[in-house]
């Protein structure tokens, strides 16, 4: 019987990441933060195989999920088309995140800053988030009450805070960190210097992934356990930022050369950390 949950439990998460890869491709395309073409998904892609722990970690993969549903919301705030649903249904999946990693929970910051950026005169868009936390306790406690009354404790005992970083199982995990965190800086910084040139209704779409990759960051800093699946939560806005980043390159050479380095890299140290 274990072994059927662990086969059903494989086999949803496959399911999820490839869902997650395709709300990467239509949250990019549809809110026009990239051209027509599939760099974004073939980089989030890049970034799983960088981070193999990502694959068996079935609660970052799930939480993650729902957090790019919350984003696909935010992000479409500003076509200013149903924003009380939107703020709803943004804040409910971060809360529905943050019973599979608490930390998750730093993403409500970016549905303020969303209704700062779009709609703040409404005061009712203040309090829409208070009522999708109210939902999902509701959710969670009628769940805790007749399922199991442990899923307060699993969800509690990822709550603490912790700075240490001396989780390391080889010296391949440490390199993938240090390469991932120099594409981190380059794309970040290229895509903050370029961010007064973007057109005006785009720069509120621009500046949320930005804030989003921040917010990534503040979560793998702040998890307790720590590994490099706690990333993940980068992935996405990295993904747009190094999609600009390649698009921004005129020369073809150059900019295939670009990717075949970081496809050739990725799974060196892809084969390195699992071998």
């Amino acid at each position: 019987m274990e072994h059927y949950t662990t086969v059903v439990q494989k086999i949803g998460s496959f399911l999820l990441l490839l869902g997650s890869l395709f709300l990467v491709r239509f949250i990019s395309k549809r809110n026009g933060l990239t051209k027509d073409n599939s760099y974004t998904p073939f980089l989030f892609l890049l970034f799983l195989i960088l981070f193999p722990s990502v694959l068996i970690n079935t609660n970052i993969i799930i939480a993650n999920f729902f957090i790019l549903l919350s984003l696909r919301r935010l992000i479409s705030l500003q076509s200013l088309i149903t924003p009380k649903e939107k703020i709803f249904d943004a804040s409910l999946w971060i809360f529905v995140a943050t019973l599979f990693h608490f930390w998750s929970i730093l993403f409500l910051i970016l549905v303020f800053v969303s209704i700062i950026f779009h709609v703040s005169r409404d005061y009712r868009n203040w309090i829409i988030p208070f009522i999708a936390l109210f939902t999902v306790l509701i959710i969670f406690v009628f769940a805790v009450i007749v399922w199991d009354k442990n899923l307060l404790l699993l969800v509690m005992e990822k709550a603490y805070i912790s700075f240490d970083f001396t989780y390391f199982e080889n010296v391949y995990q440490n390199i993938a960190l240090a390469l991932f965190s120099s594409i981190a800086v380059l794309f970040f910084a290229t895509q903050l210097l370029a961010l007064s040139n973007r057109p005006l209704n785009m720069q509120s779409s621009y500046k949320k992934i930005l804030f989003s990759f921040l917010l990534g960051v503040g979560i793998y800093v702040l998890s307790s356990s720590k590994n490099n699946s706690f990333l993940a939560f980068t992935f996405f806005p990295l993904a747009v930022m190094g999609t600009n980043f390649i698009e921004n390159i005129d020369n073809k050479w150059t900019r295939e050369g670009v990717l075949y380095s970081l496809v050739a890299i990725s799974f060196f140290i892809f084969f390195a950390q699992v071998l």
